[in-house]
């Protein structure tokens, strides 16, 4: 059976200290390792916080976070390595970086990206320079080099291999001034998922990752793809979005394919949710989601296991 291990990655670098990065305590106190079988992997710390913007890239900790992407890289290369399957938990979207990063050194892999925003913004056009709205267009390789070209590895995902799923921020960014989506990345907004159906819109976003040529695909979750009525934890709020259900089925469909190889969960704010009412059914969720794949997630989801660490104690840390 394979083993499902948490690296924790409380990176605010791409956004600001206000709370996310919180989210694997809060997570992994609602009980998101219940049940054996999953264990933790270690935490990658953040360098140091700098609030100023950078002159040469306009891109906030931009070498801050080349350097974690690097570190988280290396945690998740040896969960893969050891042939488990590894959930990172953020901290802010830029962390997507470097779960692509080790993948990238492991070859040609695809990406499904749920987020409420399609994050695709350059420097000139974010308003605040953080990272955490732009790591798609990084991603593919649209921004400055420092984050662009990890280890000389750009572009980590090429456009036809990613699919962006259930935003609904394309009037909001049009008016920002946010780079056009490229037409070879495939694009399912919030409103197509709804007219297909959430389940066939997951298995269609499925073929296309799993092209001839793709060794695999990365799950990237930003909460804010749900409902801002049911998940307003979060820092930037919209209108809409997927129902629990929803997301809960989308994730079954894309975890269930073997070729998934990690999911990422991104941008929740505990200090948001003072009761931890959200953190539980955001864990009930995931273990949800997983259970398709993970038969030890079937069970309930208030407990937290106390098996041994996948990796060494502490796991992978940096200076903060």
């Amino acid at each position: 059976m394979q083993v499902v291990e948490v690296v924790e990655a409380p990176s605010v670098l791409g956004l600001r200290p206000s709370g996310v990065q919180d989210l694997p305590a809060a997570l992994l106190g609602a009980g998101l390792l219940g049940g054996p079988g999953a264990v933790r992997a270690g935490r990658v710390e953040a360098p140091g916080y700098d609030p100023g913007r950078e002159g040469g890239t306009g891109v906030l900790n931009s070498a801050g976070i080349a350097e974690y992407s690097v570190r988280l890289a290396d945690a998740v290369g040896e969960v893969l390595d050891r042939g488990s399957f590894p959930v990172v938990l953020g901290g802010d979207c830029s962390i997507l970086l470097g779960n692509l990063l080790a993948l990238r050194r492991r070859g040609r892999h695809g990406l499904l990206f749920l987020d409420g925003h399609t994050d695709f913004y350059q420097p000139a056009a974010e308003p605040l320079g953080e990272a955490a709205s732009m790591e798609l267009a990084l991603a593919t390789g649209r921004g400055p080099r420092v984050l662009t070209d990890l280890e000389g590895r750009r572009p980590l995902l090429r456009d036809e291999d990613v699919v962006a799923f259930g935003f609904r921020d394309s009037e909001e960014s049009a008016r920002a001034g946010m780079q056009p989506l490229p037409p070879e990345l495939h694009a399912m907004d919030l409103g197509r998922v709804r007219t297909v159906g959430a389940v066939a819109a997951a298995r269609q976003a499925v073929e296309w990752l799993t092209a001839d040529g793709v060794a695999g695909y990365w799950v990237h979750l930003d909460v804010d793809v749900l409902d801002d009525a049911v998940m307003p934890a979060v820092d930037y709020r919209l209108p809409g979005g997927l129902t629990w259900p929803e997301l809960e089925s989308v994730l079954g469909a894309a975890l269930s394919d073997e070729r998934a190889r990690g999911l990422d969960v991104t941008i929740f704010n505990p200090r948001l949710d003072p009761d931890g009412t959200i953190a539980g059914r955001l864990t009930e969720c995931l273990r949800r989601g997983l259970s398709r794949r993970f038969s030890q997630f079937d069970g309930p989801s208030g407990s937290t296991s106390g098996g041994p660490s996948g990796g060494p104690s502490g796991g992978p840390s940096g200076g903060s």
